[in-house]
C-alpha cells in the first residue's frame, strides 16, 4: 500500500520574522509539529526553501500554507509559495482567530502552530490564494499612496479652513503661504500617482478588460473601478455577488434569537470601510444619473423604507451588478434605458 502525506503549514509573519509550524500527516496519522524560525529577507526565505526540502515538503496539492494577511510584512512569503506553486491561503485575522475558539497565551511560536492546526482543520474549505501578480501589487501600491496623499491633502486644508473661521491676522497669512508649497507639491504628487495608475491599466490587457466592463456598471467611476481589482485581485478567486457584498458591508443581516431578540436586518460593522464609501457615493450618482435607480428610489421611499436602507440597497444592487459583468465577461445592458 501507496504511504500517503499530507503538509500543513503555519506561518505567523512580522516585520524582521515570521515562524513556521509544519505537521505532517502520514496516512491519516498527525505527526509532532515541528517549528522553525527565519529572518523576513530574502535570504530568510532561501533558509525557509531550504528547510521545507530537508523535511521533503511537496510542492503540489498535496501541501497547505496558511498565514494571517498582515498588509505588506507578507508578500515574500506570497511570491516565493507562488513562483515553487506551493498553495498558500491568505486568511483575515478576525476569521482565523474566532474560528479557535477560547485561546490562552500568545507568542509568535504558538501563533503558527495555531495557523498550522487551522490549515489541518479547515483544509477541505480553505481555497488557495491567487498567485501574486508583480503588476497587481504595483497597482495596488499607487492607489494606497494616492489615498494617503489625498487624506494629507484634506487634512491640511480643513486645518486652513477651521483658522478663517477666526479673526484675520498676519500670523494666518503666514500659515496659508507655507502650507501653499505643500499643497501645491502634493497635488502634483497625486497627479503623477494617477497618471502612472492610467499606464499600468493601459498597458496590462487582463486588468484593462475587466476595467472596462466595470466602467459600464451605472455609478461606478474609474477610482472605484480601480479599487474593486485591487480588492478582488482582478476577480482571481470569482467571487459571488454576495461575497462581495458582504466584504463591502452592504449585505442586512438578521438579528433575531427565539422570542426575546426581535431586531431589524442590518449590516455589519465589519466591512471594508473605504469600499463602502465609494459604493455610497456610486449609489448617488446611480440614483442622480440613471431612470432605473431614481424610480426604485423614489418608489421605496413612497412606500415608507428608511433612506439609508434603500440607499444601501442600491450599494448592494451596483455590487451585483458588478459581479454578473465580470464574470460574464459581458458589458452591462440598461434595458431601462433601451426601453425608453
Amino acid at each position: 500500500m501507496k504511504e500517503s502525506k499530507q503538509f500543513f503549514i503555519g506561518m505567523d509573519v512580522s516585520k524582521l520574522w515570521f515562524d513556521v509550524s509544519l505537521m505532517i500527516v502520514i496516512n491519516h496519522e498527525k505527526q509532532n509539529i515541528i517549528t522553525q524560525r527565519f529572518d523576513n529577507t530574502v535570504q530568510g526565505i532561501q533558509s525557509l526553501h531550504k528547510w521545507l526540502k530537508q523535511h521533503q515538503v511537496c510542492f503540489d496539492e498535496s501541501s497547505l500554507a496558511v498565514i494571517e494577511n498582515t498588509g505588506v510584512y507578507h508578500r515574500l512569503i506570497w511570491q516565493y509559495c507562488s513562483k515553487h506553486d506551493l498553495p498558500l491561503h491568505i486568511g483575515n485575522a478576525a476569521a482565523i482567530k474566532w474560528s479557535l475558539g477560547i485561546t490562552r497565551g500568545k507568542n509568535d511560536k504558538i501563533d503558527s502552530q495555531r495557523l498550522c492546526m487551522y490549515a489541518a482543520r479547515q483544509a477541505d474549505e480553505l481555497k488557495a490564494t491567487p498567485p501574486l501578480d508583480p503588476v497587481f501589487m504595483q497597482l495596488k501600491d499607487l492607489m494606497t499612496a494616492r489615498t494617503r496623499l489625498v487624506n494629507q491633502l484634506h487634512s491640511i486644508k480643513t486645518y486652513l479652513k477651521e483658522l478663517h473661521s477666526g479673526p484675520e491676522t498676519n500670523m494666518l497669512k503666514i500659515i496659508e503661504q507655507s502650507h501653499k508649497q505643500a499643497i501645491e507639491g502634493i497635488k502634483k504628487s497625486i497627479h503623477k500617482i494617477e497618471e502612472h495608475i492610467a499606464e499600468i491599466i493601459a498597458n496590462n490587457m487582463a486588468i484593462k478588460k475587466n476595467y472596462d466592463l466595470l466602467l459600464t456598471v451605472p455609478g461606478i467611476g474609474h477610482f472605484t473601478a480601480v479599487y474593486l481589482i485591487c480588492c478582488t485581485n482582478n476577480f482571481a478567486a470569482k467571487h459571488t455577488g454576495k461575497q462581495l457584498a458582504s466584504y463591502a458591508g452592504v449585505v442586512p443581516f438578521d438579528h433575531t434569537s427565539g422570542t426575546s431578540i426581535k431586531g431589524k436586518n442590518r449590516v455589519h460593522k465589519m466591512a471594508n470601510k473605504d469600499l463602502k464609501k465609494m459604493l455610497h457615493l456610486c449609489a448617488l450618482t446611480a440614483i442622480k444619473c440613471y431612470p432605473e435607480f431614481t424610480n426604485y428610489f423614489n418608489r421605496k421611499k413612497a412606500e415608507g423604507k428608511n433612506g439609508m436602507s434603500v440607499l444601501n440597497a442600491i450599494r448592494n444592487k451596483l455590487v451585483l451588478r458588478v459581479i454578473a459583468v465580470v464574470n460574464n465577461q459581458t458589458p452591462y445592458v440598461d434595458y431601462a434605458k433601451q426601453a425608453a
